[in-house]
């Protein structure tokens, strides 16, 4: 018990750090669907690998801001240790290079780098992209198959990344809806597929709800 708490607690303050670095620096923490805080008893992560994906994005926007890279716009998503790196960078070498830097970050397993050569994107690209996010969360809220705390929602230039631990039923439903919002140019899946029983062996070990 008190092990779990302390991750929460130190989990708690990364977030925070996070948040302040987002409204500061030109490589901002970009956690989609874990507003309000990532540990909840619905994530399909285990609190561990929550606290471990806070991590990499630190460690991963603090590599990026030290690097040479820097007024690129590089946004930095970890799901299960994997991470997706978004946005804009003016070379094609230092969209390599930005690959680079984040595989070294510690607990990383994989990069999923789709970053775009080019300049970086407008305010008013930034500002459609997040209402794009929002509407699509809200969307999987409404829907009544999904777990909407499931998934992570990135947008950028109009494309959605999906991430999570889903099953493939979940997967395509999900990229169905995001496919049905305005302004959606496309969308990619960047899933852990399980399996149903896997999901209902997990639901069944977890400590019910205090």
């Amino acid at each position: 018990m008190t092990s779990f708490k302390s991750k929460r607690l130190v989990l708690t303050a990364l977030m925070a750090i996070g948040t302040a670095a987002s409204l500061s620096g030109c490589f901002p923490v970009v956690a989609a669907g874990a507003a309000g805080g990532a540990l909840v008893a619905t994530d399909r992560r285990s609190a561990g690998i929550q606290l471990v994906d806070q991590e990499i994005e630190l460690k991963a926007n603090k590599a990026l801001r030290n690097s040479p890279l820097e007024p690129a716009h590089i946004d930095v998503t970890s799901y299960n240790r994997r991470v997706l790196l978004t946005g804009e960078v003016p070379t094609d070498q230092g969209k390599q290079q930005a690959a680079q830097l984040v595989s070294r970050v510690e607990n990383v397993n994989s990069v999923v780098n789709e970053l775009e050569v080019g300049f970086n994107a407008s305010l008013t690209q930034r500002s459609s992209d997040s209402v794009i996010t929002g509407r699509i969360k809200a969307s999987f809220v409404d829907a009544k198959d999904l777990s909407a705390s499931a998934f992570k929602v990135v947008t950028e230039n109009g494309v959605v990344y999906l991430m999570g631990r889903v099953t493939q039923r979940e997967a395509d439903r999900a990229t169905d809806i995001a496919r049905s919002i305005s302004g959606v140019q496309r969308v990619v899946q960047i899933f852990d597929i399980v399996d149903e029983t896997h999901l209902m062996q997990q639901d069944a070990s977890k400590p019910a709800a205090q």
